[in-house]
Parts: C-alpha cells; sequence; structure tokens
C-alpha cells in the first residue's frame, strides 16, 4: 500500500496518542475532519492499523522481572518450529517471540513476578518437549530504551535512498 505524508503523520499521531480526538488529529495532520476520518477508516480497513492500546506502567503495579531468552531448536523442520510456536502463543508471560537467522533460532521476551517465577515457565517449556536444545537467559536490569512508536518518517527515508 503506498502512502502518502498525510498518511505518514495520521499514523504517527495516532502511534503517540491512540486515544487523540478525530478533531485534533485532523488538525495536527492539516485536514479537515471528515478527509482525516476518511483516510484513518482506510488505514484500519487495509490492516496498517491493527489496534488501539493502553501502555501500562506494569512496575507500577508489581515488580517484575523482564528475561530475554536466546532459544535453539535441537531440528530444524518445519514442524518442529511449528509446534514451538503454537506453544508459544499459548503462554502469557512470553509476550514477544522473534524468528531469527544465524546461529539461534529465536529471541523471546518473557515477564514474570520474579526469577523464580521466570524459571517455572522455562521448566513449563521443558516438560512440553516443544524441541528446545538449549537456551540462553538474559535478565533486564534496566530498561534504557522502550520505544512502542515505530520511527515511520526515518524508515521511509530510508527507504527512498
Amino acid at each position: 500500500m503506498k502512502l502518502d505524508a498525510i498518511d505518514l503523520r495520521i499514523l504517527d499521531a495516532i502511534q503517540r496518542d491512540g486515544r487523540i480526538t478525530k478533531l485534533a488529529l485532523a488538525e495536527k495532520v492539516g485536514l479537515s475532519a471528515t478527509p482525516c476520518w476518511t483516510r484513518l477508516r482506510r488505514l484500519e480497513q487495509t490492516g496498517v492499523i491493527v489496534g488501539y492500546h493502553a501502555r501500562v506502567a506494569l512496575r507500577r503495579i508489581m515488580p517484575i522481572t523482564a528475561v530475554m531468552v536466546q532459544v535453539s531448536l535441537r531440528n530444524h523442520r518445519q514442524s518442529e518450529f511449528e509446534r514451538f510456536e503454537r506453544v508459544v502463543w499459548q503462554v502469557p508471560q512470553i509476550v514477544a517471540c522473534w524468528s531469527l537467522g544465524g546461529g539461534v533460532d529465536y529471541l523471546l521476551k518473557v515477564v514474570a513476578s520474579d526469577i523464580e517465577a521466570y524459571q517455572r515457565v522455562i521448566d513449563g517449556l521443558l516438560a512440553r518437549e516443544v524441541g528446545i536444545d538449549r537456551y540462553f537467559t538474559y535478565v533486564v536490569t534496566r530498561t534504557v530504551k522502550e520505544e512502542m512508536a515505530f520511527p515511520l518518517s526515518a524508515l521511509v527515508g530510508d527507504a527512498a535512498g
């Protein structure tokens, strides 16, 4: 889908404030309300916008432990990858999973109440025999940067060369 500068401004604005009113959004991107609303609906209907979310400051509710986990599988058959990924979707503490190229098959982001709760998640994966050959645990000691909004202008500029 080809996006123009106004579409990108709309996306940038709603990434930063999903609760922005339609009128405020229109003013921010330099359109009147109706054309802005039409563009927003098109972005939603084409699947460019997939949802609106609240960002929760979890550490204000309870202490948490965030862990990054490198996972390598024993076998590299498509069925093994699919089985592992199905199980990952069933574990709510695994909040992100990336399939990687190179020496590691997956990178997981796990959140748990403490390190013992994290270990129970890993033990559960191992008990389910999802093909894990080895895993490496990296405890997050401090979050330096965690952006939820994509840098659309920079990415478009990169793609343009």
